[in-house]
């Protein structure tokens, strides 16, 4: 029997603040408006489910998917995750490992289909109002750094990737792309993030 059939198409998005909708309301997050961007173009889905918490490492969004348990197989997946690790300072080699297991639960969840799994890259908190009097130069070059390790592990194990990062820095000449707290995407950044993840999600919905 086929699950899919079963259960409908569903999506199920993990991260951080950045895919829980820090500082915007539920349907402005982004994979709500993805969710509704796939609808228009006939790719209705039945669920959209989030597994994601503000301030989120690597190892709290593996450990927040154990105890949330969710039952696959979706036909799409995201993960969003990363600034965290960054900001903290934890190891740049500790991130990669964890991502790694990420992907493979990731992969699991799509039902063993790596093309139904997409990959964001990490935005720039360093062109923020949050981050003045910081080194915004030298967050730049971390997240590039992150991202450089995102962008291979997603491409080693097959997954999509979508580069939201230069998006993101548009934000600082664009203020009405951050949310009221200084820090966080508002609706129309996200509305942004939407439509470059909706060409990888729509093919993934289309052979998944």
């Amino acid at each position: 029997m086929d699950v899919l059939a079963v259960l409908g198409r569903r999506f199920l998005a993990l991260g951080d603040s950045y895919t829980i909708g820090e500082a915007v309301g539920e349907t402005d997050r982004w994979p709500a408006q993805l969710a509704r961007l796939l609808g228009r173009e006939g790719f209705a889905l039945a669920s959209t489910e989030i597994i994601a918490s503000t301030g989120w490492t690597t190892g709290e969004l593996a450990q927040g998917i154990r105890l949330a348990g969710p039952r696959g197989p979706f036909a799409l997946v995201s993960l969003l995750i990363g600034v965290n690790n960054q900001y903290r300072g934890r190891p740049i080699d500790e991130y990669r490992a964890e991502l790694r297991e990420l992907l493979v639960t990731a992969v699991d969840l799509a039902g063993g289909a790596a093309r139904n799994v997409v990959v964001l890259s990490i935005p720039d908190w360093g062109v923020t109002p949050f981050a003045e009097g910081r080194e915004r130069a030298g967050i730049a070059r971390d997240i590039d750094s992150f991202n450089e390790v995102n962008r291979d592990e997603a491409a080693r194990v097959d997954a999509r990737y979508v580069d939201v990062t230069q998006a993101s820095r548009r934000a600082f000449s664009e203020p009405e792309l951050i949310a009221g707290d200084g820090l966080h995407p508002s609706a129309a950044m996200y509305a942004r993030w939407a439509e470059l993840v909706l060409p990888e999600a729509r093919a993934a919905m289309t052979t998944g």
